[in-house]
C-alpha cells in the first residue's frame, strides 16, 4: 500500500509523521526547504505546551531535555500576587509525616525553544524506519481517486508521488488548503506582543509570572528558560504602530526595574514582533487530503498556544490513519478527526472572543462575569492565568463527547465513573497480563486499552488474578475484539467500583465505562471507537458468539 505523505517539515508535521512511523505506516515528508537544518536559532521563538501534550513528545521519543519545567507561576495585578499556582518538580520530596517540603502541586507546562524541539523531532526521526524526508519539493498538483492520491512537486525535476493519504501540516499558508479549495475565514492581528530574549536574574527563579496592569508599561509575561534565560512579552496597543529599538529597550528596563528595585544587568539575546491570527478552515478533510495544525487554525490570544494544539491534532489524526492504512476505514472514523479537532479548536476561538473585550477594556470584571461567567467568582487575572497553563475554557484538554467514535446509545451496561465519556482518563498505576507495571498514559499511543478495575490484584501473585475471576472471560472478550486491544489492570480508579470495565481509545480518551464483562457492549465499543467497519460490524448475536468462541478456546488452552 502507497505510503501517507505528510507536507511541510515544521513541528506539526515531524510530529505526524514520528507517530504513524511507530504504527509502522510508511510516511514521506515533503519537505521545501532544500537545507537539512533550516531552522535559524531564535531563542525568542519559544513554545508552551501542555503537560499532556510534552508528555506525547516523550512517548515518541523526542527529546525535551532543553526544555524548562517551572516550579510555579504567579500573577500580578499591579503590586499585588493575586494568584500563586505550585507546579511538581523532580525534586519534590515527602516528609515522613506525608506533607512535601512545598504546596502541593500539579505537573508543569514545558516551556522550550522551537529550534530545539524541531532538532529532537528529527534526530527521532532519523531513528525510525519508514519515514523519508524529501527537500526541496514544493506541492504544486493534487489530484484524488478512489484507491489513492498523487502529489506533483516541483523541486530539480518535476515529480510525481503516490500516497495511500496526505496531510498538510504546511503553515498557514498551506498549499494543501489552497488546492483542496478550503476556505480558511477570520480575523487578523487579534493581539500584538513585543518579544525579547535575555539571560538576567529575576526575584522569581524558576517561576513564569505574568504582570498585569502594572505601575509602568504595558501588560507582561516572563517565562523562564534553561541557563537563565527569560522570554519576556509585551502586549502591545492594537493601533499596529511600529516598535522601534529604544522602544523595546524601554520596556526591558521598565519591567527588569519594577520587578528588581533597580535594572539589573542583562544579556540581550534576541528580540522580535508578532501578532496573534484568529482563522478556522472551514473544511480539515477532503477525501483523502487532511489539515493540520496552523493549515487548519491560527489561534493564541489570551495567552493560548496554537502549536500545543497542532500536536493534539497530530496525535488524534495519527492512529486514525494507521488503521485507515493496516485495516481499511470508514467515514465516520474518518470524519472523526475534523469534528473532534476542529470543534475543540472552535470552543477555544469563542471563548477567547468573548473574553476578548472584556478583559482587554475598560469595562472590568463586572463586564466579564455579565457576557461570559454569570454568577462565578473568576477574575481577569484567572481567566488569563488559564490560557496561559492551558486550562478552563481557554485552554483544557478537550472532551470529545460529540463524536462518531462512541456508540450511538449507551451501553445497557453503562455506569459512570471519575470520567465523563469522551473526557482525557486519569494516570493511574496498571499491570499488564505480562506482569509490567506502568502508568495507564504509558501505555496511550498504541492500541485500544480495556482496562478491569480489580481492587486486590496487587496483593496476589499474577498467576493467581490471570485465571480467576472475571479476568479469563475478559481475556476472551478482548481477543475478539474488531481492532488490536490491550488488556491491563488497575487496583482502582476515580469514582469507579469493584470490576468497572473502561475502554479507552488510543489517544487516551474514554470510549465507555461498562459494569462487568459485556463481550457484545464491549464489542459494540470497539467497533464504535473505529467507527464501524467499511462494510458493516456484525450483528449483536455474533459479536456474542465470536467472544463464545475465544473464550471457550481460552478455557480449553489452560
Amino acid at each position: 500500500m502507497d505510503p501517507v505523505i505528510v507536507v511541510g517539515a515544521g513541528p506539526v508535521g515531524l510530529t505526524l509523521a514520528l507517530a504513524l512511523a511507530r504504527y509502522d505506516v510508511p510516511v514521506v515528508v515533503l519537505d521545501e526547504t532544500a537545507e537539512e537544518n533550516p531552522e535559524e536559532r531564535r531563542p525568542a521563538r519559544t513554545v508552551v505546551l501542555r503537560p499532556e501534550t510534552a508528555a506525547l513528545l516523550e512517548r515518541l521519543g523526542c527529546a525535551t531535555t532543553e526544555g524548562s519545567r517551572w516550579t510555579g507561576w504567579r500573577t500580578l495585578h499591579r503590586r499585588t500576587v493575586t494568584l500563586q499556582v505550585p507546579f511538581e518538580t523532580p525534586g519534590d520530596t515527602e516528609k515522613e509525616d506525608g506533607e512535601s517540603g512545598r504546596p502541593p502541586g500539579e505537573p508543569s507546562p514545558l516551556h522550550l525553544p522551537q529550534h530545539a524541539l524541531l532538532r529532537e523531532l528529527r534526530a527521532a526521526l532519523a531513528g525510525a524506519d519508514g519515514v523519508t524526508i524529501a527537500r526541496g519539493h514544493r506541492l504544486t498538483i493534487l489530484t484524488q481517486d478512489a484507491s489513492g492520491i498523487t502529489a506533483r512537486t516541483r523541486s530539480d525535476n518535476s515529480t510525481a508521488w503516490r500516497a495511500s493519504y496526505l496531510v498538510g501540516c504546511d503553515g498557514a499558508r498551506s498549499v494543501v488548503r489552497k488546492l483542496t479549495g478550503a476556505r480558511f475565514p477570520g480575523r487578523t492581528a487579534v493581539e500584538r506582543f513585543a518579544v525579547a530574549a535575555l539571560r538576567t536574574e529575576l526575584p522569581w527563579p524558576g517561576e513564569a509570572v505574568l504582570h498585569r496592569a502594572p505601575p509602568r508599561g504595558s501588560e507582561v509575561t516572563a517565562r523562564p528558560l534553561p541557563g537563565g534565560v527569560w522570554r519576556l512579552d509585551w502586549l502591545l496597543p492594537p493601533d499596529g504602530g511600529l516598535v522601534t529599538p529604544d522602544a523595546l529597550l524601554a520596556h526591558i528596563d521598565d519591567s527588569l526595574a519594577l520587578w528588581c528595585g533597580e535594572t539589573p544587568a542583562y544579556e540581550l539575546l534576541d528580540t522580535g514582533v508578532h501578532a496573534v491570527h484568529h482563522r478556522l478552515a472551514r473544511r480539515w478533510r477532503s477525501g483523502r487530503a487532511f489539515l493540520a495544525g496552523d493549515a487548519a487554525h491560527l489561534l493564541g490570544a489570551l495567552g493560548t498556544q496554537g502549536l500545543d494544539e497542532g500536536l493534539q491534532d497530530a496525535g488524534n489524526l495519527a492512529w486514525k490513519l494507521a488503521l485507515a492504512w493496516h485495516h481499511g476505514a470508514s467515514d465516520a472514523l474518518l470524519d472523526s478527526y475534523q469534528a473532534e479537532r476542529r470543534a475543540a479548536i472552535v470552543a477555544r476561538l469563542r471563548a477567547a472572543d468573548r473574553a476578548l473585550p472584556s478583559v482587554r477594556a475598560g469595562g472590568g470584571w463586572r463586564t466579564v462575569r455579565r457576557a461570559m461567567l454569570p454568577g462565578a467568582a473568576r477574575t481577569h487575572d484567572l481567566l488569563l492565568t488559564e490560557g496561559h497553563l492551558g486550562r478552563g475554557a481557554l485552554g483544557a484538554l478537550p472532551v470529545y463527547a460529540r463524536t462518531p467514535l462512541t456508540p450511538a446509545a449507551p451501553p445497557a451496561g453503562a455506569v459512570p465513573v471519575g470520567t465523563a465519556v469522551g473526557e482525557r482518563v486519569a494516570d493511574v498505576p496498571v499491570t499488564d497480563p505480562d506482569g509490567a507495571e506502568v502508568l495507564l498514559h504509558e501505555r496511550l499511543g498504541g492500541d485500544l486499552l480495556v482496562v478491569l478495575v480489580a481492587p486486590g490484584t496487587g496483593v496476589w501473585e499474577r498467576r493467581h488474578w490471570l485465571g480467576a475471576g472475571l479476568m479469563p472471560r475478559l481475556a476472551a472478550a478482548v481477543s475478539a475484539l474488531p481492532m488490536r486491544a490491550e488488556l491491563l489492570v488497575a487496583e482502582g480508579y476515580p469514582g469507579a467500583a469493584a470490576h468497572t470495565v473502561l475502554v479507552v481509545r488510543p489517544d487516551g480518551h474514554l470510549v465507555a465505562a461498562l459494569a462487568g464483562v459485556r463481550p457484545a457492549e464491549l464489542y459494540a465499543c470497539a467497533d464504535a471507537a473505529r467507527g464501524g467497519a467499511a462494510g458493516g460490524a456484525p450483528a449483536p448475536e455474533e459479536q456474542e458468539e465470536a467472544a463464545g468462541g475465544a473464550a471457550s478456546e481460552a478455557a480449553a488452552n489452560r
